[in-house]
């Protein structure tokens, strides 16, 4: 039988029970507001008194997080997701969804522009305005870049960073050959036996 992800209502995406069974029961799911995951319960942390997970950046702490990044070399879209899962040892993986449209508006805004590149991948570095925006924000973004290294500090101290940063590499996986691409009910097919294969041999440890 054909496994398949389905947008909810929400906007975000579901996965199937192989997928399901990777998490052993956990909380996750992504969408154009981030990779979320939780260990049962409460779990993980960083969730309001409801239940509902607190975002890590507002849109315009995201924004300048970015910037921060592209102001060291220039970065194309998945560097910026990868450099912030390193960061935080997989505890904070913003989906491709929330990163691309903020690199256009930083764009728009006259703060990044776009570098020459090998291949399909835009390439974005900061413009004299950029460092200008970041320069009026400095404390700003000394306070967000601390914000991350003490996330990456707890998940480190929680000893699941391994585990959350694979994680967070499969899920980003999954947007780029799923949610981001026009997939073949055979590609589908074919990512669907690699998860249920791996949830089986997690299973048997």
């Amino acid at each position: 039988m054909m496994r398949r992800m389905h947008w909810h209502g929400d906007g975000r995406k579901r996965f199937g029970p192989a997928f399901m069974a990777m998490g052993g029961g956990r909380g996750w799911d992504f969408g154009p507001g981030g990779f979320t995951f939780s260990w049962g319960p409460g779990g993980g942390g960083g969730r309001g008194s409801k239940g509902r997970r607190r975002r890590m950046f507002d849109s315009g702490q995201l924004r300048l997080v970015l910037l921060k990044l592209i102001s060291e070399e220039p970065r194309h879209g998945y560097d910026l997701i990868r450099a912030l899962e390193e960061m935080t040892g997989g505890g904070y993986s913003p989906s491709p969804g929330t990163v691309y449209p903020t690199l256009t508006l930083l764009e728009d805004m006259g703060l990044i522009e776009e570098k020459a590149a090998k291949g399909a991948k835009r390439l974005f570095g900061i413009t004299a305005d950029g460092e200008a925006y970041l320069d009026e924000r400095a404390e700003e973004v000394e306070r967000l870049m601390a914000r991350l290294e003490r996330h990456g500090e707890h998940h480190e101290r929680a000893g699941r960073a391994p585990i959350r940063k694979a994680i967070a590499n499969v899920m980003t996986a999954l947007w780029h050959k799923v949610a981001a691409e026009d997939a073949s009910d055979a590609r589908l097919q074919e990512i669907a036996d690699i998860l249920d294969d791996a949830a089986r041999r997690i299973e048997k440890l």
